[in-house]
């Protein structure tokens, strides 16, 4: 598996935390940050507990792909 830019500001890299997706120059997995967001953090909130590393704009970025991802996904996830 080789390095993937995902987003403008979502990686992949399997030297960096396995491969799993995180932040562009961080090791602050995305999986973790929409955790986060699922929990209703505010999103300034998330940036300040992450000192400013990332930005609104990497969370939203974040958010699109997950929706994309579970909306190209979701008959997988339907319950018969």
């Amino acid at each position: 598996m080789a390095k993937k830019i995902i987003g403008r500001y979502i990686v992949t890299d399997p030297k960096i935390c396995h491969g799993q997706p995180v932040f562009r120059g961080t090791r602050i997995l995305v999986a973790d940050v929409l955790d986060q967001v699922a929990n209703d953090m505010a999103w300034e909130s998330i940036v300040e507990e992450w000192r400013g590393v990332i930005s609104k704009e990497a969370i939203a970025e974040a958010v699109k792909l997950a929706s994309q991802a579970f909306v190209s996904h979701a008959p997988e996830f339907a319950v018969a």
